[in-house]
């Protein structure tokens, strides 16, 4: 073939925007986790504001300059809004407040945490918004912010009215003392001054020392503040489900399974030669090719018919299906494509090299051969499969029939394959020697599950060995229970060795077919 067999199917999007929600739909558990939090935390938000109420007050701040007297200059020069506001929020300010709400100098610290004080742009009113778990409470505190802070004014422009006068009064006397001992000539200009000084200290006792009114009373609230729950539950439930599409991307980033055509061949550098879709709903036995009529079927069909273009029109020859790590996905695919090539009426020979696995022999519906036959097919030790296909279909261990090499298909019948299982290729180290003598490799990969690193692993191993990778074939994976052999006839299934059928080798395995 001259390329990588193109799938239209779930693994291979052309869209990278739907590649990766793919890749973020896999982790549906942290997008659940997140939606879950995010609506936890907006029920306690809900919980916490629903017993939290805000009253606000505003006051006008008046300049003590006189403002038909301060021709050319403006209110903001004659009142600093920023020093008013820090003043509103001091200490000072907040002991007042509390000695009018009749609570101890104690809680005035507890107080100031509980109103904030702004400005709002370009106007001299100050607005107070003070914090409480009950509506009249809210109220109350407002206006007690508001009276201290103009309280606390009025004390303070008392104060600079007691300390301007002071100073002129001293002025004054001095000037009366002069004048009862001054001389004639001197005493007109002194009582011009003394006259101007009087008059100023009149001028600095009538002027308004209030400093402010109060513009706006604080009401009770109807309302808490804050959202009401279903907002909050809404806002919790968007929340949540960002942080779990964040959670899941990060774990997508993070993950170094192959979940996409693309990214097998990538990592094992060759294309791949089919898809196996699940099958929940249809029959859970290892073998479905000549058994039961399905999706999944018909793909091991496609399968094999993809492997017979490849090479000779004879087929492909010796050819090794193993997974990486996963014995059970390469044993099934292995028995179910002998199958599948047996279909087209081939002689097909499924051989188990795998010394310490569960064995095939307990799972398949084995039919003992009555008298064992040398030099044809199929080999001594053998047994038939029972399997509605055209050709014969056969199993036999490695441990029947001694080594696998290809002296021996040759010494078969000039139309029989063979069809080899053998352990994972990453944790059995036999399983690379028999790759060695393959004539092509099918490397069986379950996206989700396997990982990147293991598909290098096994192509740097392989191609230094000097194998050739056929393909990849994605196991979209289904769930299996314990299997019993289905139909599966009492005999036992004669060896070499003397041993049992159910003494025989065990499970994983590797997938031979010799050509005709």
């Amino acid at each position: 073939m001259t390329g990588p067999i193109p799938f239209d199917d779930r693994y291979d999007e052309p869209d990278q925007l739907r590649d990766q929600l793919r890749r973020i739909l896999r982790h549906r558990a942290l997008i659940a986790l997140g939606i879950l939090l995010g609506v936890l935390g907006g029920l306690a938000l809900s919980q916490q504001r629903a017993h939290t109420y805000a009253a606000t007050s505003e006051v006008l701040v008046r300049s003590t300059t006189d403002p038909f007297s301060a021709v050319g200059v403006s209110a903001d020069n004659q009142v600093s809004m920023s020093t008013e506001q820090r003043i509103a929020a001091s200490a000072t300010v907040a002991v007042r407040a509390a000695r009018l709400l009749g609570r101890p100098d104690s809680q005035a610290g507890m107080l100031g945490t509980q109103v904030r004080v702004t400005n709002p742009l370009k106007s001299q009113v100050l607005r107070f918004e003070f914090t409480a778990d009950g509506p009249q409470r809210a109220a109350r505190g407002a206006n007690a912010f508001a009276d201290a802070y103009l309280a606390d004014r009025e004390s303070r422009n008392d104060a600079t009215v007691a300390r301007t006068t002071r100073a002129l009064q001293q002025q004054i006397a001095v000037l009366n003392q002069r004048l009862s001992q001054g001389v004639e000539t001197a005493k007109s200009a002194a009582q011009n001054q003394l006259y101007n000084l009087q008059k100023r200290v009149l001028d600095i006792k009538a002027r308004d020392t209030d400093g402010g009114d109060v513009v706006r009373r604080a009401t009770v609230p109807a309302l808490p503040v804050g959202p009401g729950p279903r907002t909050s539950l809404a806002l919790g439930l968007a929340s949540g489900l960002l942080l779990g599409i964040m959670l899941a991307w990060v774990r997508s980033a993070l993950d170094s399974r192959v979940g996409s055509v693309g990214e097998v061949q990538s990592a094992l550098r060759a294309p791949v030669v089919g898809v196996l879709p699940s099958d929940d709903g249809g029959d859970r036995a290892l073998l479905t090719v000549g058994r039961t009529a399905s999706p999944r079927t018909e793909a091991y069909r496609a399968l094999a018919f993809r492997l017979r273009q490849i090479g000779d029109p004879g087929g492909p020859g010796q050819v090794l299906v193993v997974a990486p790590r996963r014995a059970g996905d390469a044993e099934e695919v292995a028995a179910n494509l002998g199958a599948a090539l047996a279909d087209n009426g081939s002689d097909v020979l499924l051989l188990d090299t795998a010394a310490h696995t569960t064995g095939l022999a307990t799972q398949l519906p084995l039919i003992p051969i009555e008298a064992p036959t040398t030099g044809e097919f199929p080999p001594a030790g053998s047994a038939f499969v029972e399997a509605d296909v055209a050709g014969r279909f056969a199993f036999s261990s490695g441990r029947a029939t001694g080594p696998f090499d290809r002296t021996e298909s040759a010494d078969a019948d000039a139309g029989a394959s063979t069809v080899v299982v053998a352990g994972p290729f990453l944790t059995h180290a036999d399983t690379l020697s028999v790759a060695q003598r393959a004539d092509g490799i099918l490397v069986v990969v379950r996206p989700g599950h396997t990982r990147r690193e293991d598909l290098r692993q096994m192509q740097e191993l392989i191609g230094c060995s000097g194998g050739r990778i056929l393909g990849a074939v994605l196991e979209a994976g289904r769930k299996r229970r314990r299997l019993s052999a289905l139909r599966r006839p009492k005999h036992r299934l004669p060896s070499r060795t003397g041993l049992p059928s159910t003494e025989l080798p065990e499970r994983d395995a590797t997938l031979s077919i010799s050509r005709r």
